[in-house]
């Protein structure tokens, strides 16, 4: 028994040992004193299903786990694996940053938020099915209609028009964080063109490379069957005339695009063509792909291109990014875009406010999963308040991704917060605004050791025939210390996600 808390004080760092106490990473760790830490508990231990985790990473020396974090970081470069700051001057091609320790998920609770997951997605699916056929959830005064029709996301010529298999939303990005309480709240769902996956199966490659023992001890769902699911997912929904083999192709703007990296990475997992929309043209209603054997036709296109860019005859005349004539192919049923256009309306900050009430409508159930309390600034009285209260809320853009359009108010100058008044006051649709949520924490490294850093959690829902969610998902973290903004372009980075096998 002695020798047994002997080691666990060890791997903690608490013994009094100077050696001892130099060798352990999580020497002198601390949890954050407002935030949930996901691996160790208020009273300096580790939960439960991460002790197997921590002990074995606690034993390595500081030196050891750099070591480590080195060659990491040179698989990353080796690999390719980056993404695009376009705001940054100093070059937009970066090398992701990733933080070697992982963040666990209990098994039983990850069972929740699958099923919370798949009622959300099915959920929004049955929104999006309704506002573009009866409407009758305006009707029926749950959501009013002004919300819906001033949404830059929705898309009136998708009226009366139902995609291959009903399915509007194939992949579904949803961003959760963790309250200090310990529960799990949806932040955003992300139904247009959800990024991110990519960076999850790469985390894992590279975390077996590092700590191939690690995974032989500690049993994890896997996350490497993502590019299959996905794929099987868009055949179940490809056109009933595309017959037994419908051809996939994965639709990029091209090199220059931020996501590149994963447009490439998804395209080659799955085992499909990766094209720009110089690569497809339409011939009678029919999608078709250049090749040096002839043109050949396009059943699916899972498309990386925003709605108004997709075919320049519908949307935007000049747009260079898409195909003439693709949107009439759609509506004629001979091709299937994942997402479908018009999902923009679900990414609407705004309309995520409604989305436990969509619950409730369609599905009557109540909400497994809930959302983050939010004020519409279009809303009279939530205008006023948020007005008057700038510098405790976050107030965000309602179509703005990526950390973009925001105000984090709390740590916001005078200056600050009176342009940000004004340009509420021009235009409250356009603006929700949040309370401060004090995010979960995760061990992670910085130039002084181990230190908590807020981290959130964009799990993926695959939805064809069935809907699958991968286990797990990106853990994105904010690498300042005490910044909530865990955004890539803003500055943050990953670690891997691991659901475990079992209970402990």
């Amino acid at each position: 028994m002695g020798s047994q808390t002997s080691s666990s004080n060890r791997i903690l760092g608490i013994e009094d040992s100077s050696a001892i106490r130099q060798q352990s990473i999580f020497h002198p760790y601390k949890p954050h004193l407002n935030a949930r830490d996901e691996l160790i508990d208020w009273n300096g231990k580790p939960h439960p299903h991460c002790k197997t985790l921590v002990d074995a990473i606690g034993k390595l020396s500081s030196n050891e786990f750099q070591d480590k974090r080195s060659a990491a970081d040179l698989a990353f470069v080796t690999q390719g694996i980056t993404f695009s700051v376009y705001s940054d001057c100093r070059g937009v091609e970066k090398i992701f940053p990733f933080d070697l320790v992982p963040r666990p998920v209990e098994r039983k609770e990850w069972s929740r938020l699958d099923i919370g997951l798949k009622q959300r997605t099915k959920a929004l699916n049955l929104f999006l099915y309704d506002v573009y056929h009866e409407q009758n959830i305006i009707k029926d005064n749950v959501i009013p209609r002004e919300m819906i029709e001033s949404s830059k996301g929705f898309r009136r010529e998708m009226i009366g028009f139902t995609p291959p298999g009903k399915q509007y939303i194939h992949i579904v990005g949803t961003d959760l964080i963790r309250n200090p309480e310990g529960e799990f709240l949806v932040l955003e769902d992300n139904c247009r063109t959800p990024s991110g996956v990519s960076y999850v199966i790469e985390n894992r490659v590279v975390m077996k490379r590092i700590f191939p023992d690690l995974f032989k001890n500690i049993k994890v769902r896997r996350v490497e069957d993502y590019p299959q699911k996905l794929r099987d997912a868009l055949c179940s929904v490809a056109p009933e005339n595309s017959g037994p083999n419908p051809r996939l192709a994965l639709l990029t703007p091209g090199p220059f695009n931020s996501a590149y990296f994963e447009h490439t990475f998804l395209a080659g997992n799955m085992g499909i063509e990766l094209v720009m929309g110089s690569d497809l043209f339409v011939h009678k209603d029919r999608v078709y792909m250049k090749t040096t054997g002839g043109p050949k036709r396009v059943d699916v296109i899972y498309r990386r291109v925003d709605d108004e860019f997709l075919d320049p005859k519908a949307f935007r005349s000049d747009s260079m990014l898409g195909v003439p004539n693709l949107f009439n192919a759609y509506l004629k049923g001979n091709v299937t875009i994942a997402n479908a256009i018009g999902t923009g309306v679900c990414d609407d900050k705004a309309i995520y406010l409604y989305v436990e009430d969509m619950i409730r409508y369609y599905l009557s159930e109540e909400p497994i999963l809930k959302n983050v309390p939010t004020y519409i600034c279009s809303k009279k009285n939530d205008l006023s308040f948020v007005l008057d209260n700038l510098e405790k809320l976050v107030v965000k853009a309602v179509n703005e991704s990526g950390g973009y359009g925001m105000l984090m108010g709390p740590s916001s100058t005078s200056a600050q917060r009176s342009e940000f008044k004004e340009k509420i006051k021009a235009n409250p649709r356009n603006y929700i605004a949040q309370p401060v949520v004090t995010l979960s924490a995760c061990p992670t490294w910085t130039e002084e050791g181990l230190a908590p850093r807020h981290v959130d959690l964009r799990p993926y829902v695959v939805s064809g025939t069935d809907t699958w969610v991968l286990p797990g998902g990106l853990t994105r973290t904010a690498l300042v210390k005490g910044s909530l903004v865990v955004n890539s372009s803003q500055g943050g980075g990953s670690k891997d996600t691991w659901v475990m096998e079992t209970d402990v």
